[in-house]
């Protein structure tokens, strides 16, 4: 339909074309909607089946190795990025060995050789 037509026609012929319009459009956007839902579900069922119910894998927690002499509660395992603090630093010239925590006796495997030349003695 042209632009002009519709200024030829009266208010009501115009109402009633939009109640016509109003009403495709609803039953247009409704069978739509429920198309997508139905993939939705289906895409849903599809990742569950592939998942098995396997759950990922528990990780070891990593201990600390280095520890910020600045601000002690700061901390980093030596995995992944470097912190901030760490870059800063190295960039003033320390070296990485500078902010090493000692192993304490508690660590696992920290003390082992003590007790054997203990036990040898």
């Amino acid at each position: 339909m042209k632009r002009t037509d519709f200024e030829l026609m009266s208010i009501d012929e115009l109402w009633a074309l939009h109640l016509e319009i109003d009403v495709a459009l609803t039953r247009k956007i409704s069978a739509k909607k429920l198309q997508l839902d139905q993939r939705l579900r289906q895409l849903k069922q599809g990742a569950s089946e592939e998942k098995n119910g396997r759950e990922p894998r528990p990780y070891p927690r990593v201990l600390p190795k280095y520890r910020n002499p600045d601000k002690p509660s700061e901390t980093w395992a030596g995995r992944g990025k470097q912190p901030r603090w760490v870059t800063a630093q190295l960039k003033s010239g320390k070296k990485l060995e500078d902010f090493q925590l000692r192993p304490s006796p508690h660590r696992k495997g920290a003390g082992r050789d003590v007790g054997r030349s203990l036990s040898q003695h």
